[in-house]
C-alpha cells in the first residue's frame, strides 16, 4: 500500500453500523501496510530491547578481561544500532503511510456521500458537524489506524525484555514481569472519565463551528439589523465553554501522563534497589544488574505507547462515530421497497414524471408549475423529485439525537418517505445514481456557483442540444455578462473567460440566480426541476425568463415550483399542493378563477379579502356596510 496509489478508484462499502466497526473496516482494509509497520516496529523496538543484555554482556566482558568477547559485543551494539535507526525511520514511513491512507479513504467516502446526498445532506446533519467530520475527525480516525502497528511493536518489544530479564536475571525478571503490567494498565481506571470529558470538549467544538458558520454565512443579515454584537457574544460564550471543556480534559490527560512517569520511575528505583541488595549479597553480577537497569529504563519509551493508544481510541472512536453516522446517511429508504432481482433499466425518453405521494403528475414535454403554500414543503417536494427525499420530521429527529447523544438510533429512524417517484413508470431511487442524476436535475433555492470562468462554469455535463450562449439569453443574463466583462482584467474580451469569485460573491443575488438558471438550461436534463428560480429578479426581468425556460425547454419536462403569476401564467400545466397531496389542476387562469385557495396563495389575499371575493353583489353591500359600522 503506497500513497501514490491514492485516491482509489473505489474506496469500498464501509462497515457503518457504529464507530469501532468503522475503525476495524478500516483497519482490515490496511493490513499490508500494518503488516509492514509492525514488522519494521518490531525491529526497532527489538534493538531497542536487546540494548541492555548486550551492554550487561559488555560489561561482563570486561569484568572477565576477554578480550575476543568484548569485540563481539561490539560487533552486535553495531547491529543493534543499525537495527534501531533503520527499524525506526521505516517504522516512521510506513506508520505515517497508514495515516495518511486512512484521512484519505474516509475523505474519499466522504466527498462520494456528499455527492450522493446532495443537499439534503444539511439537512439531516448540522453543517457544523460535517465540518468538523470531514476535517478534525478525519485527522484523529487516521491517527489511531497510524498508532495501533506501533503499539503492537510496543507490546512485543515490552514481552521481549520480560522474557529475557527472566531468562537473564530470574531474580530481577520476576520483579520486572510484575511490575510492568501494573504500570501499563494503571491508568485504565481514569480512561473512561478522560474519554467523556474529551466527547464534550468535542460536543461544544462542534456547537461552537456550528454557530461561527452560521454567523458568517448570515453576517450580512446581521449587520443589516444589528443585531451583529449578539451573535458575535454568543459565539464568545460559546468559545470560553470550549476553553473550559479542554482544560478540563487536559487536566485529566495530564494526571494519565503524571502515572505513566511516576509509576514506571518507581519500578527503576525498586529494581535498582532489590538489584543491588543481591549484587551486594553476590547472588546477581554486575553485568545482570546493569542489563536489568538498562532494561528498565528502556521499557520507559515503549510504555508510552500504552498512554498513546488510549488517547488516539478515545479520540478517535466519537470522531469513527460521526463519520459512520455521515456514511450510513441513504437517499431513500432502501428497507420499506421490495428488493430488486435484477439491474433495472433505464426509462425510455418521454416519460412522465410521477409522484406517488403527493399525486403530483408532470406529463412528458411539458411546462408544469407546481404552487405551494407551505415553502418548506415545495423544497422537500423538489428534492423528492431527484432522488433526496426526506421528512422535516426526520430532521427535527436527528437534531434531538445530536443533542441527546443517541445517533446510533439512525438506522431505525429513516424516513417512510413510501413509494419513489416514477419517471416513465421507473422508480428514480432503483436507478444508477449517475443514471438518475443525469435524467432528473434538480436546482434549490440556493444554488453554488464554484470559483473559476464562466467558461468553467458550463463546462458541466449536457447533452449538447443547448448552448451556453442561448442558455445565458434564455436566462436574462446579458447585464451580468457585461458586469463579468467591466470587472475582468485588461487583456479579456470575451466575458466567458471572466472569472467569478468563490461562490459568485462579487455578483447579486439576481445575478447568481440568473447565471445557476442558465447553468441548468446547459445540462438539457430529461426533467429539470427549478425551486424558486426567479425569486431574486424583478418582475419585467422574470417575465423574460419565464419566456425563455418555455421557448427553451419546449418538448422537455420541466417542472418550477413557484407562486410567482409571470411564470405559472406561461406554464402549460398547473399543479396546486395543499397538505401534502394535489388539491387542484388547471390552467393559472383557470385555477385563479375556481380554486379560492390557490388565489389566496398567488395573490396573497386576506382570509377577508376571499371571503367578499366569494359574496354576491347584495352580500357584498351588506358586508361593506357592516364593515363601516364597526370602523
Amino acid at each position: 500500500m503506497q500513497i501514490s496509489d491514492l485516491p482509489y478508484p473505489d474506496p469500498g462499502v464501509p462497515d457503518a453500523r457504529s464507530g469501532p466497526r468503522f475503525l476495524l473496516w478500516l483497519g482490515r482494509g490496511q493490513l499490508g501496510g500494518q503488516l509492514k509497520s509492525l514488522c519494521w516496529g518490531m525491529l526497532h523496538f527489538g534493538g531497542v530491547a536487546g540494548l541492555p543484555y548486550a551492554v550487561g554482556l559488555g560489561i561482563d566482558a570486561v569484568v572477565d578481561r576477554e578480550a575476543n568477547r568484548l569485540l563481539l559485543v561490539g560487533g552486535l551494539l553495531v547491529l543493534i544500532g543499525v537495527a534501531i535507526s533503520v527499524g525506526d525511520a521505516m517504522l516512521h514511513r510506513t506508520a505515517v503511510t497508514n495515516w495518511i491512507t486512512a484521512a484519505a479513504r474516509v475523505q474519499q467516502l466522504l466527498a462520494r456521500k456528499t455527492a450522493e446526498l446532495g443537499s439534503a445532506l444539511t439537512r439531516r446533519v448540522a453543517a457544523g458537524e460535517v465540518v468538523a467530520v470531514s476535517t478534525g475527525d478525519v485527522e484523529k480516525i487516521g491517527w489511531f489506524v497510524e498508532a495501533v502497528s506501533r503499539f503492537l511493536a510496543a507490546v512485543f518489544s515490552i514481552v521481549l525484555v520480560c522474557v529475557g530479564l527472566m531468562l537473564y536475571a530470574p531474580e530481577l525478571g520476576v520483579v520486572v514481569s510484575i511490575g510492568v503490567p501494573v504500570v501499563a494498565l494503571a491508568s485504565l481506571p481514569l480512561l473512561p472519565r478522560a474519554t467523556r470529558r474529551a466527547d464534550i470538549q468535542r460536543e461544544k467544538a462542534g456547537k461552537a463551528t456550528e454557530l461561527a458558520s452560521d454567523t458568517v454565512a448570515g453576517l450580512r443579515v446581521l449587520r443589516g439589523i444589528g443585531g451583529e454584537e449578539l451573535f458575535l457574544g454568543r459565539y464568545r460564550e460559546a468559545s470560553q465553554e470550549v476553553r473550559k471543556a479542554a482544560v478540563r480534559s487536559a487536566r485529566m490527560w495530564a494526571l494519565i501522563s503524571a502515572i505513566q512517569v511516576v509509576l514506571p520511575g518507581l519500578l527503576l528505583i525498586t529494581v535498582v534497589w532489590y538489584g543491588a541488595s543481591l549484587a551486594l549479597d553476590g547472588r546477581i553480577a554486575v553485568g545482570e544488574l546493569v542489563a536489568a537497569f538498562s532494561a528498565v529504563a528502556t521499557l520507559l519509551y515503549p510504555l508510552r505507547h500504552f498512554e498513546e493508544i488510549a488517547m488516539a481510541y478515545s479520540f478517535s472512536r466519537p470522531s469513527a462515530q460521526r463519520a459512520a453516522r455521515v456514511l450510513s446517511l441513504t437517499r431513500t429508504d432502501a428497507a420499506v421497497r421490495p428488493a430488486q432481482s435484477g439491474p433495472v433499466e433505464e426509462p425510455a425518453a418521454g416519460g412522465d414524471l410521477y409522484d406517488p405521494r403527493t399525486g403530483l403528475l408532470a406529463p412528458a414535454g411539458r411546462f408544469t408549475a407546481v404552487v405551494c403554500g407551505d415553502p418548506d414543503l415545495a423544497g422537500r417536494l423538489a428534492e423528492r423529485l431527484g432522488g433526496h427525499a426526506m421528512e422535516e420530521q426526520d430532521a427535527d429527529r436527528e437534531g434531538d439525537g445530536d443533542r441527546n447523544g443517541e445517533r446510533d438510533r439512525d438506522g431505525e429512524r429513516e424516513a417512510k418517505d413510501g413509494p419513489s417517484v416514477l419517471l416513465g413508470g421507473v422508480a428514480l431511487d432503483d436507478l444508477e445514481l449517475d443514471t438518475a442524476r443525469r435524467l432528473v436535475l434538480v436546482q434549490d433555492k440556493d444554488p453554488v456557483l464554484l470559483s473559476g470562468t464562466l467558461r468553467e462554469l458550463f463546462g458541466v455535463p449536457a447533452s449538447g442540444a443547448v448552448d451556453s450562449g442561448a442558455a445565458l439569453a434564455a436566462a436574462q443574463c446579458s447585464d451580468v455578462l457585461d458586469a463579468l466583462l467591466q470587472s475582468a482584467p485588461d487583456g479579456v474580451d470575451d466575458p466567458m473567460d471572466a472569472r467569478i469569485t468563490e461562490r459568485g460573491r462579487s455578483l447579486s443575488g439576481g445575478q447568481r440566480q440568473r447565471l445557476a438558471l442558465a447553468r441548468s438550461l446547459v445540462t438539457d436534463p430529461e426533467v429539470l426541476v427549478l425551486d424558486e428560480p426567479t425569486s431574486a429578479v424583478d418582475s419585467h426581468t422574470e417575465a423574460r425568463i419565464a419566456d425563455g425556460i418555455a421557448s427553451l425547454r419546449a418538448g422537455r419536462t420541466t417542472v418550477v415550483l413557484a407562486s410567482s403569476p409571470l411564470l405559472l401564467d406561461r406554464a402549460e400545466r398547473v399543479v396546486l399542493i395543499d397538505d401534502g397531496t394535489v388539491a387542484a389542476v388547471g390552467t393559472h387562469r383557470e385555477l385563479l378563477h375556481r380554486e379560492p385557495l390557490y388565489r389566496a396563495v398567488v395573490t396573497r389575499e386576506t382570509d377577508e379579502e376571499q371571503r367578499l371575493a366569494g359574496l354576491g353583489m347584495t352580500e357584498l353591500e351588506e358586508a361593506l356596510t357592516e364593515i363601516e359600522e364597526s370602523a
